[in-house]
Parts: C-alpha cells; sequence; structure tokens
C-alpha cells in the first residue's frame, strides 16, 4: 500500500509552490489518462494544457507559467523530476527484516548484517560480508570474498562472481552477472586461442542500478569500475577493466570493449558500440547505434558509425537517403554531357 501525503506536504518535499486547495490527501501517482481520485499526475509537455479539465486526477505536477488551474496542482522546474520523487515517497516502505530463508546456503566466515533479507536458493560463498537492510532475492549466487554495502537490492538469479565489491543503495536487476571473466585471449599463427586469465575484480560505487541480463567483466588485472549514480538499462556490455564516470547513462544493449573510459554524465544511446582503449570525456553523448572508434573531448555530440559529428551526421544520413535519385541526376547529367560533347566534336568535324 502507498503511503497518503497532503499536496502541501509534497510541495514541501519537492520544493514546488501550491495552487488551490494544499490539504487534499494523495496515496499515489499515474499517468495523465489513468490517475483518478486520490493521485497526483504531472504534465511535462506544455501542449497538454488543454486536456486538463478532462483529468479525473486529485491534483497535478506542473511546469512554472502554468499556475491557473482547474484542480490542485504544484508548481515546479522540472515536472519529470518533481514527479520521480514524489512517485519514490509515496511508494517508499519502511525496511522490515525478513531473515534467512532455510533453503538459502551460507559459506563459512561471512558476516551478514541482523536485519537482512535473503531468499529461498541463495548461495552465498566463504567470507563474505553483507551490509545492513540489504535484501537478496531467490537464486541469486554469490562467490567468495564479495562485499556488499547497505540498502542494496539483488533481484533473483543475478550472479556476482568472487571478490567483486558492491557499493550502498545499489540495484542488480534479474539475471544480471557482475565480476564474469574479461574476453582475453592469444591467438598464435595457426589460429589457436589461449585464454588470458582475468584476476582483477568488478567495484560498483553506490547508488547505481544495474538492468537485467546486463554484463559487467572482471578486469585482466586491477578493477572495472562502475562509479556512483551510474544508471545502465538491459543487455549491455562492459568488458574488462573499464571504467564508467558518475552518473552516466548506458541504454540497452550498449557495449564497450576493454579498457575504455568514460567520464562524468557521459551517455550512451541504445545500442551504441565503444572501442576498446579509448576515452569519452564528461558530457559526451552519442546516438543510438553510435559506433565510436576513437577519444571524444569534453561535451561532444556525435553519432553514426564511425561515429562523427552529430549534425554531421545527420545531414550525411539525409544526403544518403537522397542518394538513389541523386545517382539518377548524375547519370542524366553524364548522357546530356555525353551528347553535348559529341555535338561540339562534329562540329569541329566539319
Amino acid at each position: 500500500m502507498s503511503r497518503s501525503y497532503t499536496l502541501q506536504e509534497l510541495a514541501e518535499f519537492v520544493d514546488g509552490k501550491i495552487v488551490g486547495d494544499g490539504a487534499v490527501e494523495i496515496n499515489g501517482l499515474n499517468g495523465f489518462d489513468l490517475a483518478g481520485p486520490g493521485e497526483i499526475t504531472f504534465l511535462v509537455d506544455k501542449k497538454m494544457m488543454a486536456k486538463l479539465p478532462e483529468c479525473k486526477a486529485s491534483a497535478c505536477i506542473l511546469p512554472k507559467g502554468f499556475e491557473s488551474l482547474e484542480l490542485p496542482g504544484i508548481v515546479v522546474d522540472r515536472p519529470d523530476i518533481a514527479a520521480a520523487r514524489i512517485h519514490s515517497l509515496l511508494l517508499k516502505k519502511d525496511y522490515a527484516a525478513t531473515g534467512i530463508h532455510p533453503s538459502a546456503v551460507i559459506g563459512s566466515g561471512c558476516r551478514l548484517a541482523k536485519a537482512i533479507s535473503i531468499g529461498a536458493h541463495v548461495a552465498i560463498g566463504d567470507e563474505v560480508h553483507i551490509g545492513e537492510r540489504v535484501t537478496i532475492h531467490p537464486g541469486v549466487v554469490i562467490e567468495d570474498r564479495v562485499t556488499i554495502g547497505d540498502d542494496t537490492v539483488i533481484y533473483g538469479n543475478v550472479t556476482i562472481a568472487a571478490d567483486c565489491i558492491i557499493g550502498n543503495r545499489v540495484y542488480l536487476h534479474h539475471g544480471a552477472v557482475i565480476g564474469s571473466d574479461g574476453f582475453g585471449f592469444a591467438t598464435d599463427a595457426m589460429g589457436n586461442h589461449y585464454s588470458k586469465p582475468q584476476v582483477g575484480n568488478v567495484r560498483i560505487d553506490d547508488d547505481v542500478q544495474i538492468g537485467a541480463c546486463t554484463c559487467v567483466d572482471r578486469a585482466a588485472f586491477g578493477t572495472t569500475w562502475i562509479k556512483s549514480g551510474v544508471r545502465i538499462d538491459n543487455q549491455v556490455q562492459v568488458a574488462h577493466n573499464v571504467v564508467i564516470g558518475e552518473n552516466s547513462v548506458l541504454v540497452a544493449q550498449t557495449g564497450i570493449a576493454g579498457s575504455s573510459s568514460l567520464g562524468r554524465s557521459v551517455v550512451l544511446g541504445a545500442k551504441a558500440g565503444v572501442n576498446g582503449h579509448i576515452h569519452l570525456d564528461d558530457g559526451v553523448m552519442v546516438a543510438a547505434m553510435g559506433g565510436v572508434h576513437n577519444s571524444q573531448p569534453k561535451g561532444a555530440l556525435i553519432g553514426g558509425a564511425p561515429a562523427i559529428d552529430v549534425k554531421k551526421w545527420g545531414r550525411a544520413t539525409a544526403a544518403f537517403s537522397r542518394l538513389p535519385e541523386m545517382i539518377k541526376e548524375v547519370r542524366r547529367l553524364r548522357k546530356e554531357v555525353d551528347r553535348l560533347t559529341a555535338l561540339v566534336q562534329k562540329g569541329e568535324d566539319t
């Protein structure tokens, strides 16, 4: 069950301005077309303001400049951010430790906090340290010498390999694999592959969220490092010895090759690929399906494969779509040139 707050309390929580009755009770947040009595909704697109009288919600979160309402509201700079914060607040539950399920297997030398929830068929290796208020869902495998900080949530069927370090308030979603061997091998003249031992680890700092079926490989030597505040979507591949800077965002099916590094607040669009041993500086943004083959300076906006400046890529893409017509026109012009050349030559002959 959601908690209940007055509109005034929610406005204070997000530093917003109340319009209308601040005593309205709110117990949920929903989309504009789905919200009903007792719920608050939000508008990001100002064009939707005309539909506000049709809304059945008890209140609405609005951008500044739209204080005149048919229903009570909270006015803020960024309704999307305020909505996310309010929704999390409404859904927040006090932690209730469920203890360790009888079917869980715990290795020797482990240090587990008293307030902990470990689900069915969890396997925990030796010398594992787990902090307070951690929730581990069924089917999770945690290998030897792993450290997990406070308030972390590990969803079903996640695997955390040996020696990895997980920070506080980390969310690892279903099927994620942390610390699998990096893709490292040497090949001789006959094409035989010789695997290089991957003896490093993975470090995930505080407030990181990693999506379902994402793989973060352990370092060949040293550490693969995901810094604080990073958001990683589903089915992302992070190779060995990669470093991802604070608050970066990796969208679904992104792949980063070994020993590359990302600065702060880098954004990689869906299916983007980053070559190995390069650096993307702070604030770089790569469009979906971009293929980044070289290092990029701070704030670069790039797209395409190989990735180039996003404006140039846009013009190139537009030109590419017109290539059939352009080729047809070139052929026509070539025939016209040949015809005129023939006429000129004929005139010279006479």
